[in-house]
């Protein structure tokens, strides 16, 4: 596995050079210790005055350029509360009973959604700060991109380019929290991301958006990857095919051929 050497400034500049992005490309680093977050991020319950979603921390990086540090205390969906380790997993939550009569049809296949999130045990667990990788005071764990699907098509390309083959990731519609951060940081490996229900509610992700995350580590194998596959046609905005000639209805065939004739 590929280890970055670049910075979270260059990757960023990176990104605005090849992809385009709408949004802020997001940095989000986990951390122990409250006495090492950055020193200008907002606290939730503090600085806004009522708890919020991870998805909403992300959307308040990406689009307002803020960086938000949170714990349980902080968090108000209680499915992020398990998956992100500030709270153990009741019986409730493991039979299913929050996916059941919403995204299943039964609690056993309720459990079996439940039991596929990517979750943190307690010791993985810290504070989720989450932050406009142009002003990055820490170096994230994982890097978040939301584009429309040309522009993650684009990532993938460049992450594919040392690597070839294809990149595995999972959907579920639900706690694309989970899949952004924790699966990249226990895996390794880089997710594309189909924005959950809860995203496109809490967070105002729109419907042309997806997402592609990886872990920090590989962000210097990523603008290698840009670099060269630019270099080789793949781009973005997609070129389009402009070199034929149009064709036109009868009614301006017929003026086109008077024209013709007065020459």
């Amino acid at each position: 596995m590929s280890t970055s050497t670049i910075t979270a400034l260059e990757l960023n500049e990176a990104i605005q050079t090849y992809v385009r992005t709408e949004t802020f490309p997001v940095g989000v680093s986990i951390m122990r210790e409250e006495a090492a977050l950055p020193s200008k991020a907002k606290r939730p319950q503090r600085d806004l005055g009522y708890p919020i979603t991870i998805c909403q921390a992300v959307g308040f990086s990406r689009r307002y350029g803020w960086s938000i540090a949170m714990n349980g205390a902080d968090l108000s969906c209680p499915i992020a509360q398990v998956a992100f380790g500030y709270e153990e997993q009741p019986a409730y939550y493991t039979e299913g009973h929050l996916a059941c009569g919403m995204y299943t049809d039964s609690l056993e296949t309720g459990a079996k959604s439940e039991a596929d999130v990517p979750k943190f045990s307690a010791e993985e667990s810290g504070y989720y700060v989450s932050y406009p990788l142009e002003r990055a005071q820490v170096e994230p764990d994982v890097v978040v991109i939301y584009g429309n699907a040309a522009q993650v098509m684009r990532l993938v390309a460049g992450m594919l380019y040392k690597r070839g083959g294809s990149i595995p990731s999972t959907f579920s519609s639900r706690a694309d929290c989970a899949d952004i951060a924790i699966k990249p940081i226990q895996t390794g490996q880089p997710q594309v991301i189909v924005p959950c229900y809860g995203d496109r509610l809490f967070a105002q992700t729109q419907d042309h958006e997806m997402a592609f995350s990886f872990h920090f580590r590989d962000a210097a194998e990523l603008v290698e990857g840009l670099a060269a596959t630019q270099k080789g046609g793949i781009r973005y905005p997609i070129p389009s095919f402009l070199r034929y000639q149009a064709e036109f209805p009868p009614t301006y065939l017929k003026l086109a051929g008077m024209f013709r004739e007065k020459s």
